[in-house]
């Protein structure tokens, strides 16, 4: 590829972008009381020179504030997987907060039990309890992981995502071993004290791991989704949850993103069977929502041990998690919205999306890869499709992910701005991804021709 065609390709998307919006140009220039400009600062992780401001969201589309619609296919990095403010989630909404009043009272609901019992459903998980983030789920998980097995370290895999829990921000270095993953803030201690780490689909380095015998659980995402869609090789998953058990360590699965597997999951359409299990982001349809479930002997253990303070000082527990209006929301979106047949709808959807993308590749000769996990699909600048999260960072491209980011936005397609990650809801349609199909093609031709 003429690395000097794609800056010139994308300093003219980038003028475009300019020349579009105005309007989001000067919005960011004038926000000077926010801190890097934007509400939080990974808001300026966006191809441009700015970002596009919202001014409304419904289904697959959002508008911006100098009146250009998108079709939507970021869907708030997974948040929005229900579709931008779905019906029946707005109802519930309206109907807790305005008519019978009262988004948190510190009292439980009767929703919180039929939201319990459909999470079971659907992971098997036998228990369950609210937070408002899957970060927050995850970080009482492991405490909760910590306070049964007297263990003080958590397993991740490098490059896995969840969230900002300060433990998971490692990676296997150069010479094979954890390090701190590149970027991170203020870490409180140096992250080898409390974490180890080992390559997604390397058995032979988990169990090297495991044998210290200090490792209160794994916690890991079934499927890698944040540094790209890395997907599990035959019998790796079967491989973890036996080392986990012959090393007497827990096994947490963090479903937030690859929820998209199914309405369970990759936990339920894999027949995983973790001890644990974090979910946030999408159940709330918008809401800010996340849980954690234990297995029914986890859960009685926890319970049983009048050592651990479980209701106040346990630091497994939010002024605001399970509030009344998250649990509404979160009702709402498992009930009516995120159903068994709106995954089969987006699923079948992110089927003809790899398979436009993949003939864009191809007819190019491309040396890129793409991989789908249910409703998302997502390709990467490699070939064959990495096995490591190390791999998958390594293959990065910031200028060509920029240029194909800019070329779709100013043609009225988002994807995800933190990699090249394609989500369906239930309002996407053939002809959305139709859309993206051939505009992805025409900036294939420009790139290569």
């Amino acid at each position: 590829m003429d690395r000097s065609r794609l800056q010139d390709l994308l300093a003219r998307e980038t003028a475009e972008a300019v020349r579009r919006c105005p309007r989001s140009k000067d919005a960011y220039g004038r926000a000077d009381h926010l801190f890097g400009r934007v509400p939080m600062t990974w808001m300026n992780k966006t191809a441009g020179s700015f970002p596009r401001y919202l001014a409304a969201a419904r289904g697959a589309r959002v508008t911006d504030i100098d009146g250009h619609e998108y079709i939507d296919f970021c869907l708030g990095d997974t948040g929005a997987m229900t579709g931008h403010s779905p019906a029946a989630v707005a109802d519930a909404v309206q109907h807790r907060f305005t008519d019978l009043g009262g988004a948190t009272a510190m009292l439980p609901t009767e929703d919180a039990e039929w939201v319990g019992a459909e999470l079971t459903r659907r992971f098997g998980l036998a228990r369950w309890s609210f937070s408002l983030t899957a970060t927050d789920a995850n970080r009482w998980a492991i405490r909760l992981a910590r306070a049964v097995t007297g263990r003080p370290k958590i397993l991740f895999n490098s490059y896995s995502y969840h969230g900002s829990v300060d433990e998971s921000l490692i990676v296997v270095g150069p010479d094979g071993r954890g390090e701190a993953r590149p970027g991170n803030v203020g870490a409180p201690c140096d992250v080898t004290l409390t974490s180890r780490v080992a390559e997604f689909n390397d058995l032979e380095q988990l169990e090297r791991e495991l044998a210290h015998g200090d490792v209160a659980a794994v916690l890991m995402e079934p499927a890698l989704t944040n540094i790209g869609i890395v997907l599990p090789e035959p019998g790796y998953l079967e491989g973890v949850r036996e080392l986990t058990r012959r090393h007497g360590t827990l096994l947490i699965n963090d479903e937030t993103h690859t929820f998209s597997a199914g309405p369970g999951g990759c936990t339920a359409a894999w027949g995983l069977d973790p001890d644990l299990l974090t979910i946030g982001k999408a159940i709330g349809g918008g809401i800010p929502a996340g849980a954690y479930g234990l297995s029914a002997e986890l859960a009685d253990r926890l319970l049983g041990r009048t050592d651990l303070d479980l209701i106040d000082m346990g630091g497994v527990g939010g002024t605001l998690a399970g509030n009344a209006l998250s649990v509404a929301a979160m009702r709402a979106t498992l009930e009516h919205v995120l159903t068994d047949d709106a995954f089969a709808h987006m699923s079948k959807l992110s089927e003809r999306f790899e398979a436009g993308v993949r003939a864009g590749i191809d007819a190019h000769g491309l040396p890129w890869t793409v991989s789908r996990l249910g409703a998302r699909t997502e390709y990467r600048f490699a070939s064959p499709a990495p096995r490591t999260g190390t791999e998958s960072a390594a293959a990065a491209d910031a200028l060509l992910e920029d240029f194909l980011h800019l070329y779709l936005a100013n043609r009225g397609i988002l994807l995800t701005p933190f990699h090249n990650m394609a989500l369906m809801c239930p309002d996407t349609t053939e002809q959305d991804v139709d859309t993206h199909t051939e505009h992805f093609a025409a900036a294939l031709d420009e790139l290569v021709s």
